[in-house]
């Protein structure tokens, strides 16, 4: 019979306790324990107060604990919170009628779930159906979900160590305009040859049975890197030359965050499936695959199943629309937009002081921010990132920084679109002083 107490084990206990009993599921535990949090700020047991860069998973976009949210929770699961998969409620109706009203035609058809990876699952799994196709693009640097078609989708991590991934999953280079790998005459990127020697690779490798290809329109896990304007549409091209749909992740970027309502609007290119998660619940479980009458259409007609057991609950739905509540009320990708251009100079006065800094990237309250060891050869040091992290951490500021083969240390920086400039200003001071204390001790 498990043991009950009133009172919280000590530290030491807790420790012991999480390393006996809890999965490693992705490098270290913040040697921290989190008590509560509030708005921009997670607190610690033992009193300290860190400012969270990073809104929890990159989903807390209205920080933590928005008493708004509180009250939508607390008011919804007294009355109805989970319901059996084939029933409806308003939460889910409403939700689905306000989230097609904030996108352009043809996108009005919605199924609710809980997380990116399921989203995306749904998303692949729908393409596959209508097409009558299976094979499946995605970005060398994508991050797109653990499940199985997602992971096979996901080239960033986790890929070695589990056998086969799902059949005809193809990656193409990432348009990096820092790094890039196909160049013109004055050493920028060439991303338009770059796109056409990608998809020669493609069509050598296809069967022929190309279903869609599945893509960020900002890679986050992949080093905050966003293709140059006018790609997408390229992309695009290359997917109706081929009869595949496209679908655009917008896990992170979605909901104002980089300071318009999705990350595609930028491009004036409209998705065939939209998937949206992490900002949608605001950090509650909650995800959607957003597509056109004419697919949803054409994919009940073949069958299509995803019957599982969160889809369509009423409490993440309630959340969702206190989401959009908030967003509209406190216009908040104008909030992101100027936010972000605050921000944006704070990381550009770092680097004018910090000769590691090799490149600010990003857009609205997405942004990245790249260390190198030299900015002439843009050598990578992922020892260099774990000193300015850790640092950071002592300092008060919780930071994430993404260490792949190649890209260097590149901290995802990701605010709440409600911090204040005076909270995002602590932030960069912080910063600011980890890199200086990082770089004096190498």
């Amino acid at each position: 019979m498990a043991a009950s107490t009133t009172t919280p084990p000590s530290t030491e206990t807790f420790w012991a306790d999480a390393r006996r009993h809890l999965v490693r599921y992705g490098g270290e535990f913040t040697h921290e324990i989190i008590d509560h949090a509030a708005g921009s700020f997670v607190f610690t047991a033992d009193g300290r107060k860190i400012l969270d860069f990073t809104s929890g998973q990159m989903s807390a976009i209205l920080g933590h604990s928005h008493p708004e949210i509180v009250a939508t929770v607390r008011r919804q699961v007294a009355t109805l919170d989970h319901l059996y998969s084939g029933m409806l409620s308003r939460p889910v109706v409403d939700l689905a009628r306000r989230l097609a009203a904030t996108l352009p035609a043809p996108l009005e058809k919605a199924l609710l779930l809980t997380t990116g990876a399921e989203s995306n699952e749904a998303a692949i799994r729908m393409a596959k159906l209508v097409t009558g196709r299976y094979e499946i693009v995605s970005f060398a640097r994508s991050w797109h979900g653990m499940t199985q078609a997602a992971a096979s989708a996901t080239y960033s991590a986790g890929r070695k160590g589990y056998g086969p991934g799902a059949p005809g999953n193809f990656a193409i280079p990432v348009p990096n305009a820092y790094r890039p790998d196909f160049t013109t005459a004055d050493g920028a990127l060439d991303w338009r040859r770059q796109l056409d020697t990608a998809f020669d690779l493609i069509d050598a490798q296809s069967t022929g049975s190309l279903a869609a290809c599945l893509v960020e329109p900002i890679l986050s896990s992949g080093g905050i890197i966003e293709p140059p304007p006018g790609y997408f549409a390229a992309l695009r091209d290359k997917c109706r030359e081929r009869g595949m749909l496209l679908i655009l992740d917008e896990a992170q970027t979605g909901l104002c965050r980089t300071g318009s309502w999705y990350a595609f609007e930028r491009d004036s290119v409209v998705p065939d499936i939209l998937t949206l998660s992490k900002t949608l619940g605001a950090g509650l479980p909650l995800a959607a695959v957003v597509t056109s009458a004419e697919i949803e259409q054409e994919a009940y007609d073949r069958g299509f199943l995803f019957f599982t057991t969160h889809v369509a609950d009423p409490l993440p739905a309630a959340v969702g629309n206190t989401v959009l509540d908030v967003l509209i009320a406190d216009r908040l990708d104008e909030r992101a937009r100027t936010l972000g251009a605050f921000l944006r100079q704070g990381l550009a006065d770092i680097a004018a002081r910090h000769a590691v800094v090799g490149d600010i990237r990003g857009r609205g309250l997405l942004a990245g921010l790249e260390l190198v060891v030299d900015r002439e050869t843009k050598q990578s040091s992922d020892a260099l990132g774990a000193r300015v992290t850790r640092r950071c951490l002592e300092l008060g500021l919780h930071m994430n920084i993404v260490q792949l083969p190649g890209m260097g240390g590149v901290f995802r920086i990701a605010p709440p679109l409600t911090a204040t400039e005076d909270e995002l200003a602590l932030g960069l001071t912080i910063l600011d002083e980890a890199i200086g204390d990082a770089c004096a001790t190498r």
